[in-house]
């Protein structure tokens, strides 16, 4: 009977956005539900307790919200490194149509150049939050952009009324300053005083806008900064990982697995495949200590019923380089990788108003699908010029069918060397089933990843048929999207492009 109350409530708000009229025409502005969207950067799912619960780390806000919500178990990144997912999540789009396809702005030669790109999100697109805002919501950013170096390209001018620390850098130290500790050298966030945390100041300035909201329906978009490098956190919780390690008896020193049992068929890579990382584990529980602050003050304002909450990553765990401070097992690789490891996100929604506390969706999901599944579920309308690669996922907060279901494949194309080791390559996912095809030679892999999670047995051999349709719809994808691909170093030799014969 619940689960029909609440079912009978959510169908409720959708139809007060219907009938053509703009959602005030027709109801209170309070009656509407607020959107809370958190974002942590370089998060892997298996260091969060609500999907690992063996996990080293401590994350109880989370995985109470979790236990309060809905988990999603097949959620995906369009890509493995941080501002292509951004940008998807701002645009409804895959990052190929606009050559957003890596971080802004990474290029890195190795055997050929990589494919030229763009580096930032064109105003021309109609944001996430500009349609909120367009709604009738007040719009509120805080944290990491990352999506453009000039002013022109940050949150004020791409849908957001407030922006606090917003700007070009995509990790706290990339332009100078303290990294995680004030000063901080952002133009757009006022130091602190000395030694006060990044994390922690972002959480409060969103209670502070969550208390001065007004009455207008709030979209606030709290982009973390963390878990990205440089590797720092408060004292005080660096010092309690450090003797929860040595009560365990681990030694981060031995963290590291034998390198041709994880990577197979890749050049060797150290990667870490034991979570042990003290100073990392503090920057997980602190990330999590400041979504608690939030969801509180949410409480405490009486504004948690109505009010959607998605938690998320933009890409996998950092098992490969650059400290090499998590592990993903069993997902193989990490962020910078085209394996699950890189693009398999967290992604819990929680909404009392119509999703079942403690439910599971295990529908496979992209990050191009929360612009429209927000818009439906606010009761406000669908933009499908915008919103050219996402599908609601509305239906799933309450078990309903949809064309969620339907979608036969989701792609992926990432065409440069990832500083963590990653290949050049392209993907495509269709069932159970999971193609990557790489760019330098065309050669691929085919993987059965309900049946075989960590990528470890390669079957297109055994699977010719399959492969030749897979492949073939990934390259009619490529068309579509006008995929870039890599492009030859001087004196050197041609790289492979789709159609070649040695494919």
């Amino acid at each position: 009977m619940f689960e029909n109350v609440k079912r009978a409530c959510w169908v409720a708000l959708l139809t007060l956005g219907t009938g053509g009229a703009a959602y005030g025409e027709t109801a209170g502005q309070a009656e509407r539900p607020n959107v809370l969207f958190i974002i942590a950067d370089d998060l892997g799912m298996m260091d969060l307790g609500a999907y690992n619960p063996d996990t080293f780390y401590e994350t109880p806000n989370i995985d109470a919200l979790a236990e309060e919500g809905m988990k999603f178990t097949q959620a995906y990144g369009s890509n493995p490194v941080c501002s292509p997912t951004r940008f998807s999540v701002m645009t409804g789009k895959y990052p190929s149509r606009h050559d957003a396809t890596n971080w802004f702005c990474g290029v890195r030669v190795e055997r050929f150049r990589p494919a030229d790109m763009n580096c930032y999100m064109p105003v021309e697109e109609f944001t996430l939050a500009e349609a909120f805002r367009e709604g009738g919501y007040a719009t509120y950013f805080a944290g990491k952009w990352h999506l453009g170096d000039d002013p022109e390209y940050w949150p004020e001018n791409q849908g957001f009324d407030i922006n606090i620390g917003g700007w070009t850098a995509g990790s706290p130290a990339a332009h100078g300053g303290g990294g995680y500790f004030s000063p901080y050298n952002n133009p757009r966030l006022e130091d602190g005083p000395e030694g006060e945390f990044l994390t922690d100041r972002l959480a409060q300035e969103t209670v502070e806008f969550l208390r001065g909201r007004g009455n207008a329906p709030f979209f606030a978009y709290l982009s973390f900064y963390q878990v990205h490098t440089p590797l720092q956190a408060p004292p005080e919780l660096v010092e309690k990982y450090e003797a929860k390690a040595e009560a365990l008896g681990l030694d981060d020193q031995e963290a590291f697995g034998e390198e041709e049992q994880v990577w197979p068929t890749d050049n060797p890579r150290r990667v870490r495949i034991l979570q042990s990382h003290p100073v990392y584990a503090a920057m997980v529980e602190s990330m999590d200590r400041a979504v608690g602050v939030v969801l509180d003050e949410l409480e405490a304002l009486g504004l948690d019923e109505n009010t959607i909450v998605i938690f998320t990553s933009d890409d996998g765990g950092l098992a490969t380089s650059e400290g090499h401070p998590t592990s993903n097992l069993p997902l193989r690789g990490g962020k910078g990788w085209l394996y699950e490891g890189g693009l398999r996100n967290p992604v819990i929604a929680r909404w009392p108003a119509a999703i079942e506390a403690g439910s599971t969706s295990d529908t496979p999901t992209m990050n191009t699908d929360f612009y429209p599944g927000l818009l439906e579920a606010a009761g406000l309308p669908l933009r499908p010029e915008q919103h050219l690669d996402g599908v609601s996922m509305a239906p799933l907060f309450t078990g309903d069918e949809g064309p969620i279901h339907e979608r036969e494949a989701l792609y992926w194309h990432y065409p440069h060397y990832s500083n963590q080791g990653g290949f050049p390559g392209g993907a495509i996912r269709m069932g159970p089933w999971k193609l990557i095809e790489r760019y330098e030679d065309g050669s691929v892999h085919l993987y059965n990843v309900e049946e075989d999670l960590e990528e470890q047995h390669d079957v297109a051999r055994e699977h010719p048929e399959r492969v030749a349709e897979m492949r073939a719809k990934l390259h009619a994808w490529y068309e579509e999207v006008d995929a870039k691909f890599l492009e030859p170093v001087e004196d050197g030799p041609e790289p492979w492009r789709p159609g070649d014969d040695n494919n």
